[in-house]
This record gives C-alpha cells, sequence and structure tokens, in this order.
C-alpha cells in the first residue's frame, strides 16, 4: 500500500513539474533542468512525465523525451510486475 502512495505522489509531483516548466518556458523564465525531470521519470514519475508531455505538449520534439521517457516506463512496468509475479510486492 505504501508503495502505491508512493507512486501516486511522484508521478502527481512529476505532471505538476511539466505544468511549471511549460508555464515557465511561455514565460522565459528559468526552467526545470532536464536532468532534473528524468530523475523524476527515474524514481518512478515516468507515467507522470509522459503524462505532461501529452497535456502541455511539452518536450515532446526532443528526440531523447520521446524516446527514454517510454523506454524507463516500460522498464518499471516489466520490474514491477515482475516482483508481483514472485510474490514479493503485496
Amino acid at each position: 500500500m505504501l508503495l502505491l502512495y508512493y507512486l501516486l505522489l511522484i508521478n502527481a509531483t512529476s505532471v505538476l513539474t511539466m505544468m511549471i516548466d511549460k508555464k515557465k518556458a511561455r514565460l522565459r523564465k528559468r526552467r526545470t533542468s532536464e536532468g532534473t525531470l528524468f530523475l523524476l521519470a527515474l524514481f518512478g514519475g515516468s507515467l507522470g512525465i509522459y503524462a505532461g508531455m501529452m497535456i502541455f505538449r511539452h518536450k515532446t520534439t526532443k528526440k531523447k523525451f520521446t524516446v527514454l521517457i517510454p523506454l524507463i516506463f516500460i522498464l518499471q512496468l516489466t520490474g514491477f510486475l515482475t516482483l508481483m509475479a514472485f510474490d514479493y510486492i503485496f
């Protein structure tokens, strides 16, 4: 149950971060680094980053985002399902 709360929190944070970064981009203000966005994805927020990309049309022309974020999500999902299959979670 704790894992579920963590995933909800990190993904909500990721979507909000993408929204804020898009607004800052439009206003030409200091932006969130790409490294921070990738760290959020690696720490479990890949779905939130991807959702932010689609909802706000942000970073969708950057090849490393359009390739690596879905790849990170697929790897995380595969790991999660593998752990569930071996009954390590729940």
